[in-house]
């Protein structure tokens, strides 16, 4: 395991005095680094950019070529107000959408459900059926700007519903292309907006798989999300390994239904965070994209290059944000903007500096998308490919980020692979420790974090920030939305398309024709989860303490 911050060793902490500088995942960094540091951690990979295994781009020309995707994250109480939002990104010029659901949409209840109390309105957009879908994306060229759906529990029934959106509206699904986040093991490990036991979870993350790759091959039905394992408490390496070691379950699910790797490979992408020491972040997407390369290419012996290619968004940073001096998160971002392109991400999704305690306003939108415009334009950024390839240091601590990413990865295989320790709460417990060592640390000033331990104002007791208010007014008009709907659809379609998914669920094929059929009927979100539930169940949670399986 990987010394935690609090522990024996300072995670970050300045070399003073003769002490060690050892980083999150575990790495004691030197004062400076020589050839033969490169040579001894392993040498460079020859390889140039867009050749495999990818270790300095999945691209010949990366950004001289076409920059980065700016795909910042956003959703409201309601369609209407989502879709304003939209219109205004891309008239600042942002090139990609990507969808915050509210915690009901997220978890499966329809907004008129008890359930949903006082969390419609709230944070993220409500969807409830396909009616939702068309007022969010009304006005949206499908073919200019693509769209991430960022959900995992319902990921299944939302994808049906963008589907059948792009097919109402005449797009050609087999030219149709967008993402979703659709990974629940990390949910299990980070978020906790499962619905269904991890078994059937992942049976249904297969069928989306399976069905894209035979109805809608340019759209990709996964991103796993690295991002909130790290969120949540695990170190850069760990973050990197337990998204492969679930990348491999996704995959293995496939090929079990008879997909050739090919058919698939290429349209999984990935989520990865970016906060904290640029080098090791930069280092881990370089190592990251490499030992990909190697799983895909090699292990699983993908014949198209490109089924090699680690395609990823580098989002947000959010833990790295803080409420106290909150103007400093402008210059966060800038930092981690910075290391997603020195990292080669395809993807940026910039966290806004209100974002640690609100849902961000159009200002501050508006600032982080500036932020990945300036280093386009202005700093140089897309001028060259891996511009710090070569550096002793850079190169010396890719190699041993990959040796760290493949120990984390060998950790989740001899506790039974990733879906086992999973359902036995051993990853979860795992990322919790880390998480309570750092807060430790945070807390007795061993890491270090600007303002909020160190370079601390004693006017900074009480920052003044604005908070988005409740949208009581929203949420109204979404449950009297829901309900209008109800009233005026086919109820008997429903009712049998409702049925036809119950029945394919339990003979154990693949629902998502069946998902199609109930969302073009206007079946609703909590209708077909209950749906399923009756079929699958509902995941219960186990609850372990890390020493226990240390």
């Amino acid at each position: 395991m990987s010394t935690a911050p609090g522990k024996d060793k300072k995670a970050g902490a300045p070399a003073r005095g003769g002490r060690p500088v050892v980083n999150e995942s575990g790495i004691e960094i030197k004062p400076v680094y020589s050839a033969e540091d490169v040579i001894a951690s392993g040498g460079i990979d020859p390889s140039l950019p867009g050749e495999a295994p990818f270790t300095r781009g999945i691209h010949p020309l990366m950004y001289r070529q076409r920059p980065w995707t700016m795909r910042q994250y956003t959703g409201f109480a309601n369609a209407a107000d989502t879709n304003a939002r939209f219109k205004y990104l891309i008239a600042n010029g942002q090139t990609g959408l990507n969808v915050a659901f509210d915690l009901a949409t997220q978890c499966g209840f329809d907004s008129d459900a008890p359930e949903a109390a006082g969390e419609v309105g709230r944070v993220g957009m409500a969807v409830d059926s396909l009616h939702d879908f068309e007022i969010a994306f009304d006005g949206i060229d499908l073919d200019a700007i693509t769209v991430s759906l960022t959900v995992n529990g319902t990921a299944a029934i939302l994808i049906a519903m963008y589907l059948a959106m792009a097919e109402k509206r005449g797009y050609d699904l087999k030219d149709l292309r967008g993402t979703a986040q659709n990974d629940i093991l990390k949910e299990f490990i980070g978020r906790g907006t499962w619905i269904f036991p991890v078994d059937p979870s992942v049976k249904l993350v297969a069928d989306t798989i399976e069905y894209c790759a035979e109805v809608a091959p340019k759209y990709s039905p996964v991103s796993v999300c690295g991002y909130h394992i790290r969120e949540s408490g695990a170190t850069p390496a760990e973050e990197m390994g337990y998204a492969f070691a679930i990348a491999k379950a996704y995959t293995d699910a496939a090929l079990a239904r008879g997909l050739d790797i090919d058919a698939f490979a290429g349209r999984l992408s990935f989520n990865f965070n970016i906060f904290g020491n640029l080098f090791e972040q930069v280092a881990k997407f370089r190592a990251g994209r490499r030992r990909w390369g190697k799983i895909i290419l090699e292990d699983y012996g993908a014949k198209n290059p490109a089924s090699g290619w680690l395609r990823m968004i580098a989002g947000g940073g959010g833990f790295g944000l803080t409420i106290e001096q909150p103007e400093n998160n402008i210059m966060r971002g800038a930092y981690y903007a910075l290391i997603a392109a020195l990292g080669g991400a395809q993807t940026m999704a910039l966290c806004c500096y209100d974002e640690a305690y609100t849902i961000p306003t159009p200002k501050a939108q508006r600032i982080s998308l500036r932020t990945m415009q300036l280093l386009i334009e202005e700093i140089g950024l897309t001028d060259t490919v891996d511009p710090l390839g070569g550096s002793h240091y850079v190169e010396t601590l890719t190699n041993q980020m990959e040796d760290k990413i493949v120990e984390a990865m060998a950790w989740v295989d001899a506790h039974g692979g990733i879906v086992r320790a999973v359902s036995d709460g051993l990853i979860q417990a795992k990322v919790s420790e880390y998480a309570y060592q750092r807060q430790c640390a945070l807390e007795s000033g061993a890491l270090r974090k600007v303002g909020v331990n160190c370079y601390v104002d004693s006017e900074d007791d009480k920052p003044n920030v604005e908070l988005h208010p409740y949208d009581e007014m929203g949420a109204l008009e979404q449950i009297e939305s829901v309900r209008r709907v109800k009233a005026e659809r086919d109820n008997d379609a429903v009712d049998r398309a409702l049925a036809a998914l119950r029945a394919e669920a339990s003979a154990g094929r693949n629902v998502m024709p069946a998902l199609m059929e109930a969302v073009k009927a206007y079946a609703t979100v909590g209708e077909m989860t209950r749906a399923l539930i009756d079929v699958y169940g509902r995941f219960r949670e186990p609850t372990r303490l890390w020493p226990m399986v240390a």
